[in-house]
């Protein structure tokens, strides 16, 4: 039996989940206004351990969303992964942001021809990736301005779910009917538990040392307010 931890937070959900053999198996998640990852995540891992009927020791591997999305909560997430992996001497796996949350809409909603996740950058700016209906990636993620026209030849007129945290603010720049929109809570370690697993047999791992999260942008510090 292969178990593994899934480590989400690239977003303002934080969601852990653990595997059996690829399959769903726990999970705990939360998705707050304020980014709760430093409070919240190895809470989780302790409370799903304990849930279980596994030690931490009996993990097998640990996967954290590699990105693109919030720079705070990818470092925390891969803090968090590497540290498990180095203590307890287990592989550690990275998982596209994308393609995890492409795994987790498609199981609901399977119909449609492409899938567009985006996430939030602020303003009218996304991280946003194109997949086909058989998980492959017709367009690599990048940050976009939204605006219209800018993935026609990549769908082509084809019915098209666009869905995210950044779906909402695009349903009023992308109005064809062929396009449809899920603007709920669609992102979630459940998403990470096949592909880890697949990632597992195949041994695909990261280095410990080298691995660094796929932020996009840079880091960009809040201006310090003056106090009076």
């Amino acid at each position: 039996m292969t178990y593994i931890l899934n480590i989400e937070t690239a977003t303002k959900v934080c969601s852990v989940s653990i595997s059996k053999n690829g399959e769903d198996y726990l999970l705990k998640e939360l998705e707050s206004e304020g980014y709760s990852h430093s409070e919240k995540l190895n809470v989780f891992i302790e409370e799903l351990i304990a849930d279980s009927e596994i030690t931490l020791k009996d993990l097998d591997a640990i996967a954290v969303s590699s990105g693109p999305g919030s720079y705070t909560g990818l470092r925390i997430g891969t803090s968090s992964a590497k540290g498990f992996c180095y203590a307890l001497d287990i592989p550690f796996i990275a998982i596209h942001t994308m393609q995890s949350m492409f795994e987790f809409v498609k199981r609901t909603q399977p119909e449609f021809d492409f899938y567009i996740p985006m996430i939030d950058a602020r303003r009218m700016e996304v991280y946003a990736s194109i997949f086909d209906r058989e998980g492959n990636e017709v367009k690599e993620v990048s940050a976009d301005v939204l605006e219209d026209g800018i993935y026609t030849d990549f769908i082509q007129g084809k019915k098209t779910l666009i869905f995210g945290n950044g779906a909402e603010k695009s349903q009023e720049i992308f109005t064809e009917s062929h396009f449809e929109f899920n603007t709920k809570t669609n992102i979630s370690a459940l998403g990470m538990n096949r592909i880890a697993f697949e990632k597992y047999q195949q041994k695909r791992f990261e280095d410990l040392a080298y691995f660094e999260p796929n932020y996009l942008k840079d880091f960009i510090a809040g201006k310090p307010r003056k106090l009076l």
